[in-house]
Parts: structure tokens; sequence; C-alpha cells
């Protein structure tokens, strides 16, 4: 196993092998968002794996999803966040906080009364984790296209925190049936503005987030999360699902990231496509099952970077 052991550096940062923490929802946030002793607890005991990338952490109000979630959009936000990251920092372990916004994958408990928000108005038929149980996901209301700028900007500042809380780094969560992936996908976007309809425009909103968080901190402390060809929260892509994931990848390449993260359970051949669009861009990749040793394999065969 002598290729998980080699050094490999991601953006700004240089990690002494190729394994990673992957983000996982924990939902051991205190009620007002900040992150908790319980969550310094649990990233420090994982620091051996280099490069933690943390559970999914809304940028506004509006992005909460879960109960427990946390939040990086406030001062005191920033104040618990950098607890995290200087003892992960202690440890000799680099932190990415993942941005996540749910959109449609909410409910109006969870957001002091608010209707979630999505692309268009369509629910999601999953049902939704409440403080009193389980309840039935509610109709979502369909952003105006003007709306859009000031999410973005919300993505920018929660960046930022990031940055301001000792972070290495943020991930962009573009996948697994939230608010980007809403974008991307048919069955949860219907809109007949510039961003919904070709591939072009649902790939839009989540490359202009990109983009302006690029400019804002860095490319070198910016990484993405997709999931290709996923059913989940009750979205599944069409049947032309790699041409849209053609299309990011190579607008993504031009934008010289921290890494590309995949959450991608396909036949291979996909990913051949991918590692060869991406030329210069680090490839993290989740494929359940593999052990160390297939793992080492697929480092050999240049299937990705960091697993």
């Amino acid at each position: 196993m002598q290729h998980i052991w080699q050094d490999f550096k991601i953006g700004h940062i240089k990690l002494n092998h190729r394994l990673a923490l992957s983000p996982m929802t924990r939902l051991r946030a205190l009620p007002d968002g900040s992150a908790s002793a319980l969550m310094q607890e649990y990233y420090t005991q994982r620091a051996s794996l280099g490069l933690l990338i943390s559970e999914g952490t809304q940028p506004s109000k509006l992005g909460q999803g879960y109960v427990g979630s946390p939040g990086i959009y406030t001062e005191s936000h920033i104040q618990s966040w950098e607890k995290v990251a200087d003892a992960v920092h202690a440890k000799g372990a680099h932190l990415f906080i993942q941005l996540m916004h749910a959109g449609r994958v909410s409910h109006p408990s969870i957001l002091d009364g608010e209707q979630p928000i999505a692309p268009s108005a369509i629910a999601t038929p999953q049902q939704i984790f409440t403080a009193d149980g389980l309840q039935d996901a509610p109709l979502p209301r369909a952003l105006e296209t003007d709306e859009l700028e000031g999410i973005q900007q919300e993505f920018v500042h929660a960046a930022q925190s990031a940055i301001k809380a000792g972070a290495d780094g943020v991930e962009i969560h573009g996948a697994n049936g939230y608010l980007l992936w809403q974008f991307l996908n048919l069955n949860s976007n219907q809109r007949t503005d510039q961003y919904g309809g070709s591939i072009e425009n649902r790939a839009r909103f989540p490359l202009e987030v990109t983009k302006a968080i690029v400019n804002a901190i860095g490319a070198d402390k910016t990484g993405i999360r997709l999931s290709p060809n996923m059913n989940f929260l009750g979205m599944h892509e069409d049947d032309n699902w790699k041409d849209i994931y053609r299309y990011l990848l190579t607008e993504l390449e031009k934008l010289s990231l921290a890494y590309v993260h995949l959450f991608y359970f396909g036949d291979e051949e996909f990913l051949k496509e991918a590692r060869s669009i991406l030329k210069t861009t680090p490839l993290l990749l989740v494929r359940a099952g593999r052990d160390l040793d297939s793992i080492d394999q697929d480092i050999q065969n240049n299937i990705a970077d960091v697993f």
C-alpha cells in the first residue's frame, strides 16, 4: 500500500497521505447553530486523516435543513468554529468547512416559520426530520430571478466567515439533493428564465456561486462536491446526466480549484472521463466498499488523488 502514504498537495495545503474525512451529518450544533464542544472533540479525534471536510454547514438561516446542523454566518458561529479549527490544527490536520444550503429539504418549523426555497415550487417526496418528528415536506417557494444574487452573497459571506474562523478552505455542496443540485436536476428545476431548461442554464447558478467564492477567498481554498447519477431525497438524474457533468467539470477545471469531490457509485468509464477533463484539478472520490488495497490500486491507476 505504498501509494496511499504518498504526500499530496490540495490547494495551498500539503497532505501527508491520500485519505481524508468525508463530510458526514452529525447534528451536534448548539441551538443557535454554533459549533459545540462535542463537534470539536469529533473532529480532533479524526485529525490523523489529515484533511477533514466538515458536515454540511448552512450559509444562512433559510439554508438550514436539519435541527442541530451548524451555521457559519454569525459572529458566534465564527468564534465557535475558530475553536474547532485551532484544535484540528494543533493535531496537525487541516479543515475545510462544507457550505450547504438545503433549499427545499427543510420545514417552516426549522426556518422560524419561513417557507423553504427552491428553483421551482416542487416538494421533495421525502419526509423532513423536525423537532416534532418526521413531517411531510412542504411545497417550497420558487425563487425569483432577482433573489439569486442575494443567495450567492450569502455563500460568499459564509466562505469569508469560514476563513475568518481559521478554516483552511471551504467545500461547496453541489450534491446529494440540496439547493445547488436542485438547480442542476430537471425534476426539481422547471424554470423558464436563464437558470432553467438547457444544461448551461441549469449549471449557471452553481457555477456563479463557485466563481463568487473563488473571487472572495481564492481558488486554492475552494473545493466543490458533486454526486453524478445519484438518486437521493426524491431526486434522480435524467438519461443525459453525463452531459451536464461533462459541462460542469469542464467549467470547473478552468477555475483551478483546490479540488473537485465526487460522490459516485457508477461505472469506471465515467470516472476515467472525469479524470481526463480535470487535467490540473485534484480529484477526491467517495466510493463505498473499497478496502485499503483497492484504494491503493485506484491511486496507482490514477482514478483519483484522495479518497
